[in-house]
């Protein structure tokens, strides 16, 4: 069985939706209000999902993808 990364990294949010990888960090600290996360917190590939719209099955074909 193949392991998948559970959290989402900026670089992610850059190849997912083609934007800037400053924007992805933005997001993150964006998801991290939502969610009410501390800085130092990771935002996992469920939370970016359910934040985005983005459905969960595909971000995880491309972490698998990747990895």
């Amino acid at each position: 069985m193949k392991i998948v990364r559970v959290c989402i990294f900026p670089k992610d949010i850059h190849c997912i939706t083609g934007r800037s990888e400053r924007y992805g960090r933005k997001l993150l600290q964006d998801i991290r209000k939502h969610f009410d996360k501390e800085p130092h917190q990771f935002i996992t590939v469920e939370e970016f999902a359910e934040y985005s719209g983005i459905k969960e099955e595909i971000i995880i074909q491309y972490l698998e993808q990747i990895s």
